[in-house]
């Protein structure tokens, strides 16, 4: 068969990056209807297209420890797919970062973004720094020595990056005014910004916010919504907290919230505001929580159950993984299941291995694939862009009611892809059929390049 074939192809070139095979599994495999109903696809090569980057760029970054120390650091940009706009998608500072990891992340940032129904194309970045730990003045130093070789590939209307695992707003405050030292130009090269200096309010809240409005999307074509019901959250960071955050504004109570050390269980709900002084200001580990949250529970990661994630063994009605690729697996997904979850919506990217998927899948639960429920950061980020092509901010308000509206969309035209194809409740399939379709049909508009 032409997709399984394209697969082997992709594994067989590059053995070991297994994050990439799975997500071009995943793609590939569920684009098979689209292809075999629409024969200019294959015709014009259009997936052995789309699974080869445009350009891969690697390089070293070198720069000084508090020590003195000379330290050495692995840079990567993937640009993947620039048919319908600039390559857009956010940069990653963390050990695990390698040449896979980024080419999953990029391949997804295709679709992604061309489901947002802005103008951006499909990229990734980062390095395997590791921000964690670190003085100011290192990050500081660190994100200079990384633009130092970026500046060159980027550009407002080339290449947009955006934060990402471990870039924050004080990673794009750093390497923002690298970029504007080295090209003497204040433009909008990177998303993420400080509000006074080009920055667009909602961008920290959207991704949270928009997976959550995906959520209730799903929940509201069956009827159901969110207002009452128990959900758990991974992860602590930007998505996580404003996950938190949103899902308080609808009624529904999120008791749980992780990082690399451990989980809180807090069966009151989560303290937002306790978790953004700990995540946000201090920087500190979660197990700071339950000091101020005695009724809370700290679970260390080596006190989960063998095999599992502490998160997933709390009964809830909705889950949101916000935390990282693969989090979620088969024994996961079939606790979730068990315990009477209804809803998962991906605030990660990958966040459920491809077994897992298929158990939701059959369930026929709401099931939001990152790739739509997490679309909200790149469309807000899309906003800003917008808005400083305009050199005009937009308030609060107008930026919010617009991400509503996109992330309805998204979950309108996957829905109805779904449908089209036979397989109503399977938005994995209508996601990846409608974000390809524009960007093929781009592709093929554009000639063979």
């Amino acid at each position: 068969m032409y997709v399984d074939s394209i697969i082997e192809k992709v594994k067989a070139k590059h053995p070991s990056q297994k994050e990439f095979h799975q997500a071009v599994g995943e793609v590939l495999t569920s684009l098979s209807p689209a292809i075999e109903k629409d024969k200019k696809y294959q015709k014009n090569a259009i997936l052995e297209r789309l699974v080869v980057p445009d350009r891969e760029i690697y390089f070293r970054v070198t720069w000084v420890d508090d020590q003195g120390q000379v330290q050495v650091n692995r840079g990567y940009r993937i640009e993947f797919n620039s048919a319908i706009g600039p390559y857009k998608g956010g940069l990653r500072f963390h050990p695990s970062v390698n040449e896979s990891i980024i080419k999953f992340l990029g391949f997804e940032q295709i679709f992604k973004n061309s489901l947002t129904t802005l103008a951006m194309g499909g990229g990734k970045g980062g390095s395997d720094f590791d921000p964690k730990g670190k003085s100011d003045g290192e990050v500081m130093r660190f994100c200079q020595a990384f633009m130092n070789e970026l500046y060159r590939h980027i550009g407002a209307h080339t290449d947009v990056p955006a934060g990402d695992i471990g870039v924050g707003g004080r990673e794009i405050g750093y390497l923002f005014g690298q970029y504007r030292k080295l090209t003497n130009r204040f433009e909008g090269v990177l998303t993420g910004k400080g509000l006074n200096w080009g920055g667009s309010l909602v961008r920290p809240e959207a991704t949270g916010y928009g997976c959550v409005y995906f959520a209730q999307e799903m929940l509201k074509e069956r009827k159901e919504s969110l207002a009452g019901k128990v959900c758990t959250i991974s992860g602590s960071g930007n998505v996580a907290i404003y996950t938190a955050e949103k899902l308080y504004h609808l009624g529904a109570k999120p008791v749980t919230v992780s990082d690399s050390k451990g989980m809180i269980y807090d069966d009151s709900g989560i303290d937002v505001a306790l978790l953004k002084e700990l995540k946000e200001v201090k920087r500190v580990s979660l197990e700071e929580y339950i000091k101020f949250r005695p009724q809370a529970k700290y679970t260390k990661v080596s006190d989960y159950k063998p095999g599992t994630n502490g998160v997933w063994n709390i009964p809830c009605f909705a889950a949101f993984p916000s935390a990282t690729e693969n989090e979620i697996n088969a024994k996961d997904a079939e606790t979730l299941l068990q315990n009477g979850c209804k809803c998962v919506a991906e605030g990660a990217n990958m966040p459920s291995t491809l077994e897992a998927t298929d158990l939701f899948l059959k369930a026929k639960i709401c099931y939001g694939p990152g790739k739509a429920a997490n679309a909200g950061g790149v469309a807000v980020s899309g906003l800003e862009m917008a808005q400083n092509a305009s050199m005009h901010p937009w308030d609060f308000e107008v930026v919010d009611k617009k991400l509503y509206s996109i992330m309805e969309s998204i979950f309108t035209n996957a829905s109805q892809t779904a449908k089209e194809f036979g397989d109503p409740t399977n938005l994995v399939l209508g996601a990846n059929i409608a974000g390809f379709r524009k960007v093929a049909d781009a592709m093929i508009d554009q000639g063979v390049l």
